[in-house]
């Protein structure tokens, strides 16, 4: 069976099985419909398939008539940025994100260097049989190589306003990071110098060749997380393949934990301008405790940076982000971004004052736990009505599923589209709460 997952961000697979070359092109040609003619930015993460995967892409586009600009090896959110500031017609970044080495992607991007929107996923993917023509020999596109798209997003991460670099670079941070030796080995730590920090780079190798399973979970971090105790370290910055997620450890090895880092870059964000906020229907209620704290308001979308983009820009947010360890600047551009949620944390803990463990506790404190739960033969979408139903006087909310609010808990039910499943997020003040919420309401939803 084919590997191949289409979604509103693009295509993804296993090389060799689903994510073949005819496949690509087959996309390509359909984006391109999209897009029209015009410059298209390119980058890739990275991973040793990358290569192969933008000599396909770079020659699609240019037999199509389209010029590349080719960054190289970059993360996501360096392709979205350039996109914009080369006023391309669009931009595709060659990445699986935390998928494995075997995996790679196309994440298609429209003009305004934003992942498509559902709408603009729709209308593109309606061309996949149209006829799109090659051009001849006297109109193909051209390949530029643009290496400076690395610089120009250092660049802008380094020229936010808030930034203050000379006292960050008196402050001096001692850092150690985490690549997992993907695209972030091209640049994190010429931006973490740059902010006058001591890097200790482990995994930050230009292989291309993932040393652990690559997403940033704290079971897959053991050497990280034993590194950081055998060193005498500020904290400890983490990346995903792409670097559009931001991890961080204390300086005792600990997991800041993903909730947090976007519950402290809106702390810090809204500690300079009062603006709204737009976080996911599954991320932490700490960023509403904190945006309350401001006398700022909170507003939830469905899971996937594409929704939460698009209601930053409906509610004219001044920050946003996911759980997962995304944070959204508009300041900076609209994408999950790892070069700025480092700019965001080193200059919020310049300024707290204290250490990163200390940081982590001034925060609310909240446990999430996720489950998934078998229904059999039973109907996913009967089983939510019955719960929305059950639970009226609750706050409610089914953009995304369905997401109650209680008193003191919320729980965040999704069906699968491709399993007999339900994911239940629960989220308590403590671990032993969550789970025991989330067993009472499983079993409730199951007997309804």
């Amino acid at each position: 069976m084919s590997t191949l997952m289409v979604s509103v961000s693009g295509i993804r697979g296993i090389v060799g099985d689903g994510l073949d070359p005819e496949v690509l092109v087959r996309y390509l040609k359909a984006f391109r419909k999209f897009v029209g003619n015009g410059k298209i930015v390119i980058g890739y993460d990275g991973r040793i398939s990358g290569h192969t995967v933008r000599n396909i892409v770079k020659g699609t586009l240019t037999a199509l008539g389209n010029d590349v600009y080719d960054i190289g090896a970059c993360p996501t959110p360096t392709v979205l940025y350039n996109v914009k500031k080369l006023q391309a017609v669009g931009g595709i970044s060659i990445s699986a994100s935390h998928n494995p080495n075997q995996w790679n992607a196309l994440k298609l991007l429209n003009s305004e260097g934003e992942f498509l929107t559902p709408e603009e996923s729709k209308q593109m993917l309606s061309y996949l049989d149209a006829e799109v023509e090659y051009q001849s020999w006297d109109k193909l596109g051209k390949v530029y190589d643009f290496p400076e798209g690395l610089q120009n997003h250092i660049e802008l991460a380094l020229n936010l306003p808030f930034v203050q670099i000379d006292k960050l670079r008196e402050r001096k941070f001692r850092v150690l990071l985490d690549c997992v030796n993907g695209a972030g080995s091209w640049v994190m730590q010429n931006l973490l110098e740059k902010l006058g920090c001591e890097v200790i780079p482990i995994n930050c190798e230009k292989t291309g060749i993932f040393p652990r399973l690559p997403e940033p979970l704290p079971e897959n971090l053991t050497e990280t997380i034993q590194a950081v105790k055998n060193s005498n370290i500020d904290l400890a910055i983490i990346v995903d393949p792409d670097v559009d997620r931001l991890v961080l450890l204390t300086e005792n090895g600990e997991p800041f934990i993903e909730e947090n880092t976007i519950t402290q870059a809106v702390k810090f964000i809204l500690s300079k301008q009062k603006g709204n906020v737009v976080v996911n229907l599954s991320t932490t209620r700490a960023v509403e405790d904190v945006a309350n704290q401001f006398g700022c308001k909170t507003f939830r979308s469905p899971v996937g940076e594409a929704n939460v983009v698009k209601l930053m820009k409906e509610t004219q947010s001044i920050i946003g982000g996911e759980g997962s360890g995304g944070v959204i600047l508009p300041q900076a551009h609209y994408g999950r971004d790892a070069l700025v949620g480092t700019v965001i944390t080193l200059q919020h803990l310049l300024e707290f004052g204290g250490k990163m463990s200390e940081l982590k506790n001034s925060l609310p404190q909240y446990e999430i736990s996720k489950h998934k739960v078998e229904i059999g033969d039973k109907n996913p979408d009967e089983i939510i009505n019955k719960l929305k139903s059950k639970y009226s006087s609750e706050r409610i909310n089914t953009d995304d599923g369905l997401r109650i609010d209680f008193a003191d808990f919320w729980v965040h039910l999704r069906k699968s589209n491709t399993e007999p499943i339900i994911r239940c997020i629960v989220e308590a003040k403590s671990m032993e709460l969550a789970n025991s919420y989330a067993k009472d309401f499983l079993n409730t939803a199951l007997n309804l």
